[in-house]
């Protein structure tokens, strides 16, 4: 993902947007810090924060989940973190 400062922004607004709807996604700088960040217009937000390597894909579907069975403990979640923490 590029990054462009604010300036560029301004003065290459055009072609910055195109490559945007191209695909791109494009990081726009203020005084050095990041500012804003352009994605195209549609994109699933899952698959963009995946192709930026800040989330990863699930290694299991959705489904898979219904196969967790639920177990009944004999002592409560809060006594669980007392436990835990020392206090009993």
């Amino acid at each position: 993902m590029e990054t462009v400062t604010h300036r560029e922004m301004r003065n290459r607004s055009g072609e910055i947007l195109r490559r945007v709807e191209a695909g791109e996604s494009v990081q726009v700088s203020n005084n050095g810090r990041p500012a804003a960040l352009i994605v195209p217009v549609g994109g699933n937000l899952l698959e963009g924060l995946i192709a930026r390597g800040e989330a990863r894909p699930a290694r299991a579907s959705i489904e898979s989940l219904a196969a967790i069975t639920r177990v009944v403990s004999l002592i409560s979640s809060q006594q669980m973190l007392e436990d835990s923490r020392g206090r009993w």
